[in-house]
C-alpha cells in the first residue's frame, strides 16, 4: 500500500509541477505581493514539484526528495493562504470561499504524506 501511495504522491507532485508551466498565470496571481518575481517563483516551484515527484521514485533519492517536497509545501503555503484570504480565482475559475479555506489543512496532510517517505524502508 505504501508503494501505491508513493506513486500517487509522485503523480500528484509531478502533475502539479507541470501545471505551473501550462497555466503559469494562475499561479502568478496567487503569489503574495510582498514576494519578489512572482513568475520566477512559479517557475522555481514548478521545477521543484516535478523534481520532487520524480525523486520519490528511486530508492536512492526518495528520502531527500520527500524532505524537498515537505520544504516546498511549506514554502508555497503563503500563496495558498493569500488565495484564500483574498478570495482569488484559480486561473479563470472562481472557487467558493469555503473550498479555498478547506484547502489549507490539506497542505498538512500532504506534508504528513511526504513525511512517510523520509525514513528508509525496513
Amino acid at each position: 500500500m505504501k508503494t501505491v501511495l508513493r506513486w500517487l504522491l509522485t503523480a500528484f507532485m509531478a502533475g502539479s509541477g507541470v501545471s505551473h508551466f501550462r497555466a503559469p498565470e494562475a499561479y502568478v496571481a496567487i503569489v503574495p505581493s510582498v514576494l519578489p518575481s512572482p513568475a520566477g517563483l512559479v517557475f522555481i516551484s514548478g521545477v521543484a514539484e516535478v523534481l520532487g515527484g520524480i525523486g520519490l521514485i528511486p530508492t536512492r533519492t526518495r528520502r531527500l526528495a520527500a524532505w524537498g517536497v515537505i520544504a516546498l509545501l511549506i514554502a508555497v503555503f503563503p500563496a495558498n493562504v493569500n488565495m484564500a484570504v483574498a478570495r482569488l480565482p484559480l486561473g479563470r475559475r472562481r472557487v467558493p470561499g469555503w473550498a479555498l479555506f478547506a484547502r489549507l489543512p490539506l497542505q498538512a496532510l500532504l506534508v504528513a504524506w511526504a513525511f512517510c517517505y523520509t525514513r528508509a524502508d525496513p
